[in-house]
């Protein structure tokens, strides 16, 4: 049985680590050939091998995604190693540093220059990748290569309701309405635009390293919020993802679909 995106070719941006790295193995056990982008190209190459160690095929690049001309290669990339580009999953984001001991910082206490880093990499670097890709399928619509793509991004529940840091909601929220607007810019070229929107996710981000002091508690905290009761693993938001790029979901754009255990939808009475 084929996989969900069987001989389908896809470029996924901050594949080195969290959701990119299981988006990056998960797309490849469904049959896609990946190009695993990240601005760590040691942790893309370790991403690729272990595509590749599992029977994937996957190409590793260096991939700084605030950088148009670096969205551009990488997508290039996906090209000359296999011949063509159906699916770009812009999933490379970051956040706000905490204040160690406090917690999120509230928006006065975010510094200029870390303010524009998080915002050129969380809405910037979705735009390039957006950009660089539809211009590829337009290429190959053009070429008689076949019309249409689909694109998906890394927003966040943050950018649907109030919930986390300001400035990192604020930068979601773009994605959000660009996920929107963007879907009918080019749904007359077959192209789809999609975004997954998780929640408290178990990543670095979120203090999860194995040997973090804090990670009992943002456990016990990140289950405590989503109804389901338990966190978000990068491996759920991977397979949201996944599906919106395979052909299950040929008639879905403009969804920004949460993977929040039911955060959004609201609280049970007495919470």
């Amino acid at each position: 049985m084929d996989g969900l995106v069987q001989g389908k070719v896809a470029v996924i941006t901050g594949a080195g680590s969290g959701v990119g790295r299981a988006a990056t193995l998960l797309f490849c056990e469904h049959g896609a050939r990946v190009i695993a982008a990240d601005i760590d190209g040691g942790n893309a190459e370790a991403t690729a091998m272990m595509a590749r160690d599992a029977g994937g095929e996957c190409r590793a690049v260096t991939c700084n995604v605030a950088d148009p001309a670096s969205v551009e290669a990488a997508v290039t990339a996906a090209v000359a190693a296999f011949g063509r580009l159906d699916i770009i999953y812009n999933n490379a984001g970051i956040t706000i540093s905490p204040v160690p001991g406090k917690g999120l910082r509230s928006l006065v206490e975010c510094d200029p220059e870390e303010m524009k880093r998080v915002e050129d990499v969380n809405i910037n670097g979705v735009i390039y990748g957006c950009q660089a890709a539809i211009r590829q399928f337009e290429k190959q619509a053009r070429e008689g290569a076949g019309s249409g793509g689909a694109i998906v991004s890394t927003a966040s529940v943050a950018g649907l309701m109030g919930y986390g840091g300001v400035l990192y909601g604020a930068t979601k929220g773009a994605v959000v309405q660009l996920t929107r607007a963007l879907a009918i810019e080019v749904a007359g070229k077959g192209i789809r635009v999609n975004a997954v929107c998780p929640a408290g996710m178990l990543t670095h981000y979120a203090g999860m390293d194995p040997d973090s002091e804090h990670r009992g508690r943002i456990l016990e905290g990140m289950g405590k919020a989503h109804p389901l009761g338990k966190p978000i693993d990068p491996a759920d938001t991977a397979a949201a993802a996944m599906f919106l790029c395979s052909d299950l979901a040929s008639n879905i754009t403009g969804v920004n679909l949460p993977v929040d255990g039911g955060l959004a939808a609201g609280r049970k009475v007495g919470d």
